[in-house]
């Protein structure tokens, strides 16, 4: 049982907690640095949408994702309606309630539930994979550890790229705004490359989405409703046509 503490749920031996703080901070750094370039790009976007560098720095600080964030801040660049950026923003987060799902089946079953609201703020692709890999019952300190390094970084960088896209040339601004794409297409690619039907997909989102500025009515729509529209059906059509068998879903 002892082991299983030191592993996972939480100690009552307050030196073990820290330790396991300590290791999430130490399994964070590399995380943070990473962070800390990729939201530098994040905030050339947020420069775009007219946000200040506290604006950017708040919505980095309370929203700690990428896809999200930059779904935020193209749909507020756009003017969309409030309705509109809390769909486009509910569905670029979708995947994080999927997380948040397998971590909670993870935790002790004595967990207080403000450790787990609190573990559920900064469930992020990176620091799921960090939380999930560790044996036994998850203990949140190391969470909290790994956050308090990463969200700092991911924060204090967007503000340093707004700040850069105000002090920069718009053609230097439009060069780091490239940077953007990169990161999105480091993250479909790998994926794409493992499985094909994932890689169809993202084919024809790319070419749905060009289409779509054409199509009669669907070209008359904001860009943030056209996202909605394309993701919902898309990722339909892929559950429907292609589900995921319950030996693949495990994996």
């Amino acid at each position: 049982m002892e082991k299983a503490n030191l592993n996972g749920f939480i100690c009552q031996n307050s030196s073990v907690n820290r330790q396991v703080f300590k290791d999430g901070m130490r399994d964070g750094i590399p995380i943070a640095l990473g962070y800390l370039a990729v939201s530098f790009s994040l905030g050339i976007a947020a420069k775009n949408a007219g946000l200040s560098a506290f604006q950017g720095f708040l919505a980095s600080l309370l929203t700690n994702a990428s896809a999200g964030e930059y779904a935020g801040f193209t749909v507020i660049a756009t003017m969309a309606t409030y309705l509109e950026m809390f769909l486009v923003i509910l569905i670029a987060n979708s995947r994080y309630l999927i997380m948040s799902c397998a971590l909670s089946q993870r935790m002790h079953p004595d967990t207080p539930w403000y450790h787990r609201l609190l573990i559920g703020f900064d469930i992020t692709d990176e620091l799921f994979a960090i939380t999930i890999a560790r044996p036994g019952y998850l203990n949140p300190f190391y969470t909290y550890g790994a956050m308090l390094v990463t969200i700092p970084c991911w924060s204090v960088g967007t503000a340093l790229g707004i700040i850069a896209g105000n002090l920069l040339s718009v053609s230097l601004v439009s060069a780091f705004s490239v940077a953007l794409y990169g990161m999105f297409l480091a993250v479909i690619i790998p994926p794409s490359r493992k499985n094909k039907i994932i890689g169809l997909f993202v084919l024809l989102s790319f070419v749905a989405s060009y289409i779509a500025n054409y199509v009669p009515y669907i070209s008359e729509l904001s860009d943030a409703t056209r996202i909605i529209l394309l993701t919902i059906i898309l990722a339909s059509l892929a559950a429907v046509l292609f589900p995921v068998n319950q030996e693949e879903q495990n994996d």
